[in-house]
Order: structure tokens, then C-alpha cells, then sequence
């Protein structure tokens, strides 16, 4: 699927990549309102329905992805909560595999994620995905999300990388284009980032639902 040969850095997304998603999926949009609910008295509808409206005003904003943010619009402990369902957090069970392989042919491996530091941190306390990793970003660092030219600007300076011998992977087709405009060489999706739910559509750039695929093309370079 891509020239191996060609790529130095792979890039990687974490939530609904080397995550799953159901964890982020069943806090945003069920602990979440369920919360809300409880707290101000109103049905779960209502929470609902505030939630998602408060969501849509800063969806692809680094705010959409920001702890602090999140609680002082929600007025909910967003950490506190999270580490209320934290068993929920886990690695595709295909990540780890896809990791050591790309250790194994010397290629680097970089998190770049939008999620927030505490999330971050939770993640990595509650996984071992840390062992299959070289670098870490949180777009946080940056003040800009992965949508925005100028996260891509900070990553490439921060790790001296040349893009377009990168390959980055994500969930997010929006995402992905993103990097593209950058100057990232290659891209791939992941078309089952929450693995209680169908398979996603890839409209222009080639995708996977299973790492495994990928290994055998990477480790006969």
C-alpha cells in the first residue's frame, strides 16, 4: 500500500486509532448528559440536547478537544468523570503488533493527538501504549488542533522531520487533509475507530480496519 522505503516517520493519531473510541464515545455522549441531568435536575433529553448544541459551537476548535473548556461551560469535573469510567480505555487490540513492526524496520513513531494533557496522561496510565511509542504531541502544546496549518508547522520543527517522508494515520478524513495541505507525504485512515459501531467511508484516501494488513508489505522492505 505505500513505499515503505520512502517513509521515515509514521504519525499516529490516538483516539479511534491505536484507541479505541467507544471509550470517548460513551463519555461525551452518554456519562456526559447522564451527568448534566442529574446535576441540573432536567431530563436526559434536555442534557442532550444542551450538550450537543455546546458541542457544534466549537467542534474542530482545539476548545472541542479542552478539559478546562468542557468544565467551565459544562460546570462538570471533566477528569473526574473521565476516571469515573477510565476501565473503558483501551488499545485496539491490532496497535501494539503494527507498533513493534514499525520499531523493528527502524521507522519513528510519533503520537500526534489532539487530545487534552490530562486525557493524554489518563490514556497512557491506563494502557501500555506508551511502550510503542518514540514521540508524543498533544496539539495543545501548539495552541492550534491537527485542522490548522500551524499545528503541522510545530510538529515538523519540534521533531526536525522532513513530511513528506511521513506518513500519518487517522481516523478523521477532515484530519487527514489536513495534512495533506501540509506537505505530509502519505496518508491512511482507519475505517472502525469505535468498535461498537459500522465501518466509516474513506472518500479519498486509502484506509484500513486492521492493522495486521499493513504488516506484511512493511516487513518484507
Amino acid at each position: 500500500m505505500f513505499p515503505w522505503n520512502k517513509i521515515d516517520t509514521v504519525l499516529l493519531d490516538m483516539d479511534g486509532t491505536l484507541l479505541d473510541l467507544h471509550f470517548d464515545n460513551h463519555f461525551w455522549l452518554q456519562i456526559v448528559p447522564n451527568e448534566l441531568s442529574r446535576q441540573r435536575a432536567i431530563s436526559t433529553q434536555d442534557a442532550m440536547k444542551l450538550v450537543e448544541s455546546a458541542y457544534g459551537k466549537v467542534f474542530g476548535t482545539l476548545e472541542w478537544y479542552c478539559f478546562d473548556f468542557w468544565q467551565k461551560e459544562l460546570g462538570l469535573d471533566i477528569l473526574a468523570l473521565h476516571k469515573t469510567s477510565a476501565g473503558k480505555i483501551k488499545l485496539r487490540q491490532d496497535s501494539m503488533p503494527f507498533l513493534v513492526a514499525l520499531e523493528s524496520q527502524n521507522k519513528s513513531r510519533i503520537l500526534a493527538t489532539n487530545a487534552h494533557p490530562n486525557s493524554l496522561a489518563l490514556k497512557l496510565e491506563q494502557t501500555d501504549l506508551g511502550l510503542g511509542l518514540d514521540q508524543m504531541i498533544s496539539s495543545h502544546e501548539t495552541g492550534y488542533p491537527k485542522e490548522h496549518p500551524v499545528f503541522w508547522q510545530h510538529l515538523f520543527k519540534q521533531f526536525s522531520l522532513d513530511p513528506a517522508r511521513c506518513l500519518f494515520i487517522d481516523d478523521s478524513e477532515a484530519i487527514l487533509h489536513a495534512s495533506k495541505e501540509a506537505g505530509v507525504g502519505y496518508q491512511l485512515g482507519i475505517t472502525n475507530p469505535d468498535s461498537q459501531k459500522p465501518h466509516k467511508v474513506f472518500h479519498d484516501f486509502p484506509a484500513i480496519g486492521d492493522f495486521h494488513l499493513l504488516l506484511d508489505d512493511l516487513l518484507a522492505k
